[in-house]
């Protein structure tokens, strides 16, 4: 893949979205450029812990590079290390202020703390510069979802939906936010969409399974039941809905009950 100075590599977690954000060193060294590009690299291929240190060797010799103190908090955030993070973002911040993908990352490791004011500061301020930021618009929704504020997390997912038509997780959220708000037609209807396009959208076959299950309609809720179990089990798991993916109660409430019958 060839990588330019506005090339950005979005990982999309379970819950919210993390941006690794490349842009090409001040100096005109290849060598910095090229320990850049291998960081950048094991961090978009999944190789968290080989890239932690490919971003600690870069920042010993380059610690004023705004960019790689964003990009090494993402994967602090990932092995498990919100504070440290959240430190490298304010490290980010403080270098590069008008640069918003650090706030964005910020909000994430404040979220995955419980620090819901925190992060929705921080997603409002990248919104207030750019109002279709996917990134923020998505994340911000989960939080106002995270404090049951399910009709301002519709609006939110929506936005995000528009501003990037092919995030399917943000339609599936609204899709969601529309069940536990009761608009059922409304959710049935997107649902559905979303798998005609998706076929093997599990979180999507998930909240049909247990919105078909809660109108009566056994037979496909089934069916859509037997595909969720082939493409992601955690979809069975209470907790892991309730506190990593982040449903809303009622279609949870409704998919444990078909899965207690079964």
């Amino acid at each position: 893949m060839k990588i330019t100075n506005n090339t950005k590599l979005y990982l999309l977690l379970i819950c919210f979205v993390i941006n690794f954000l490349y842009v090409a060193p001040s100096y005109s060294l290849n060598s910095q450029e090229d320990l850049f590009k291998k960081a950048l690299n094991l961090s978009s291929r999944g190789e968290f812990n080989l890239a932690l240190n490919q971003w600690n060797k870069y920042l010993e010799l380059f610690p004023g590079d705004a960019a790689a103190l964003s990009n090494r908090g993402n994967i602090k955030l990932v092995i498990g290390d919100p504070e440290g993070a959240i430190d490298d973002q304010n490290k980010a911040i403080d270098l590069d202020p008008d640069e918003v993908d650090p706030y964005i990352n910020r909000g994430i490791a404040e979220e995955s703390l419980g620090l819901w004011v925190q992060a929705k500061n921080d997603y409002l301020y990248v919104i207030s510069k750019d109002n279709e930021n996917f990134s923020a618009l998505y994340n911000f929704a989960n939080v106002e979802g995270s404090l049951s504020h399910w009709q301002s997390a519709r609006n939110l997912f929506s936005r995000a939906s528009e501003s990037n038509p092919g995030f399917a997780m943000a339609r599936s959220s609204m899709a969601l936010a529309d069940y536990q708000l009761g608009n059922m037609e409304e959710s049935e209807k997107e649902l559905k969409k979303l798998i005609r396009r998706y076929p093997t959208f599990a979180d999507a076959r998930a909240a049909l399974t247990a919105l078909e299950w809660s109108k009566g309609i056994s037979g496909e809720a089934e069916s859509n039941w037997i595909a969720v179990t082939e493409l992601d089990s955690r979809y069975a798991n209470e907790e892991w809905l309730m506190n990593v993916r982040r449903w809303p109660q009622k279609p949870i409430k409704d998919l444990m009950k078909f899965i207690a019958l079964k």
